[in-house]
């Protein structure tokens, strides 16, 4: 029997929020790029039709924006690690997310950090 593993990526979604330690960062709120990618058992919904079987990626996605809107982070470390929390909604067996500074280094397009973390079925 085929289990299929499903894989949800959210791609470049751009939000803004207070990241950073600096006293312009702490006054002002910069962009965030964010990248997620979820992983779940699709066999459920497949088998079903029926969107009660599948992970909700609206749901995240909005929790992630007012999330990330609504806050303000010192570290990218910080909001990473809670976003990653929001994406590990039940029914999901990993996750990773990616949070990218856009222009937070002289001569870089972008600063940014990936954290991932995984569950047993």
């Amino acid at each position: 029997m085929i289990k299929p593993d499903a894989q949800i990526h959210i791609e470049n979604l751009r939000l803004r929020t207070f990241i950073g330690f600096n006293d312009s960062e702490k006054a002002n709120k910069q962009d965030v790029v964010i990248n997620a990618w979820i992983h779940y058992p699709a066999d459920q919904a497949y088998n079903t039709d029926d969107v009660d079987n599948a992970v909700n990626y609206r749901t995240i996605c909005k929790k992630m924006i007012a999330h990330t809107e609504n806050n303000r982070f010192l570290l990218l470390e910080k909001l990473t690690a809670e976003l990653l929390e929001i994406c590990m909604a039940p029914g999901v067996t990993f996750a990773k997310v990616n949070v990218a500074k856009p222009h937070a280094l002289r001569f870089a397009d972008s600063v940014s950090l990936t954290l991932s973390a995984t569950r047993d079925q």
